[in-house]
Order: structure tokens, then C-alpha cells, then sequence
């Protein structure tokens, strides 16, 4: 699933891919809104109150959401430049040590706020989730070739549209549209689970959901870099 890339990929993997991480992605912007009020995988929508809140004279406010956009973008920008340094100096599982390194991201997120108080506590939490979701969203764009996006929700049901108007083309065309939306409508489907997985967990445990959801990474990662170990294989 983290291993293959280009020709190798199969539907099947880009399935698994979309299924796993669009879940963990949904639980966690979930978790993020319960938390603090904020959508932190919908850059879409945060944009967009931005330009509301400025235009209406709510700054602090329209400030507010400026960190957001920026530590998606750095988190996007960070899973690639390692991937690329990974991949430059064939290191084996390159994309599975990303996952890892998201996971790692997501424990020292829920150390710190065990220790953080009210206001920092809810900045630390959005800011770093964004990061997260910028960076995970990086990772299954780079392994698919831009064909899974596990935090793109508003592109996602853009493309089931798109697939669903293909359905009326040739019988190749059908079948290249049936397999397309397959993996939107999964992707799209494991979301909305993640969402209310992430809901349920995280008014159970709090904070110590994001440990859990770096225990899921794990458990997707570790087994990919033994796997590519053996295999010899980026």
C-alpha cells in the first residue's frame, strides 16, 4: 500500500490507501472540530470565512484562520521534501517513514496538550492539526500520483460528479469512470466514518484520541517498512 508506486499501483491498493488514511484523516478533523470549533482539513471553507470575516470587519477573527492555511501548506510542503530526500538517497519504505513521521507528530500533539492550558491549549491543537492534514494529504497525493487526496472532501465530490456523467461514454470510458468512482465514493465514504468514529472516541478520551490515531499510523507504517526492507524496495 506504501510501497508501490506509478504502473505498480493497483486499484486495489489505491483502494486500501483511500480507505485507512481518509478514515484517520476524518476522525481527526472531527476531533479538531469538537475541540476548538475548527475544520482543520477544510482549507476550502477556512478561506473562504476569511475572506468573510474581513470584508465584515470580524479581524481577529479573519487573522485567526490565516496559521491555518499557512501550516497546511508547510505540513504539504514538509511530506514532500522528505519524501524526496528519502527517495533521492533510496531509502526503503520512503512513504511508509512518512506515515511514521506523521504518527509521531500526532503523539507529541497529544503530549503537549496535556500540559497546555484553555486558549494555547486550542491554538496548539488546530495550527498542528492543519500541519497533520496537510502533510498526510501530501503523502497519499505524491504515492497515487494526485489519484487519492484523503482531506480534498469538496474534490472528491467533484470527481463522483465528473465520474458519474463519464458513465454515459463508450464501454471503456465506463469502465475507467466505474473504477474512478469506486475510489472517490470510498474515499469520500471513509471520511464521513472517520468523522463520526472521531467524534464518539474523542468525547470518550479527549485529547488522548490523537495517541490513538498515531497507534492506527503505526500500525499502517511499521508493517510497510518491513515490508519494503525484504523487498528491497522504495
Amino acid at each position: 500500500m506504501l510501497i508501490h508506486v506509478g504502473q505498480e499501483r493497483t486499484e486495489r491498493i489505491n483502494l486500501a490507501l483511500a480507505g485507512m488514511l481518509a478514515t484517520i484523516a476524518g476522525a481527526l478533523n472531527a476531533a479538531g472540530f469538537l475541540a476548538a470549533g475548527v475544520f482543520t482539513a477544510n482549507m476550502t471553507g477556512n478561506v473562504s470565512a476569511f475572506a468573510d470575516y474581513l470584508v465584515t470587519g470580524r479581524y481577529a477573527l479573519a487573522l485567526w484562520l490565516v496559521p491555518l492555511v499557512v501550516a497546511f501548506v508547510l505540513g504539504a510542503y514538509s511530506a514532500a521534501a522528505l519524501i524526496y530526500h528519502e527517495l533521492a538517497r533510496r531509502v526503503h519504505g520512503a512513504f511508509a517513514w512518512a506515515i511514521v513521521v506523521e504518527a509521531c507528530l500526532l503523539i507529541v500533539l497529544s503530549a503537549g496538550l496535556a500540559f497546555a492550558a484553555g486558549g494555547v491549549s486550542a491554538a496548539l491543537m488546530t495550527i498542528s492539526l492543519s500541519f497533520v492534514m496537510g502533510f498526510q494529504n501530501a503523502v497519499t497525493t505524491l504515492i497515487s500520483e494526485a489519484r487519492v487526496r484523503t482531506t480534498h472532501v469538496s474534490g472528491m465530490a467533484t470527481d463522483i460528479g465528473i465520474g458519474l456523467a463519464s458513465l454515459s461514454g463508450d464501454a471503456k470510458g465506463r469502465s475507467e469512470a466505474a473504477a474512478r468512482l469506486k475510489l472517490h465514493a470510498l474515499t469520500l465514504s471513509a471520511f464521513a466514518v472517520g468523522g463520526i468514529i472521531g467524534a464518539i472516541v474523542f468525547n470518550w478520551v479527549g485529547n488522548w484520541f490523537f495517541a490513538l490515531a498515531a497507534g492506527a499510523l503505526l500500525l499502517i507504517g511499521l508493517p510497510e517498512i518491513g515490508r519494503a526492507r525484504r523487498l528491497g524496495r522504495g
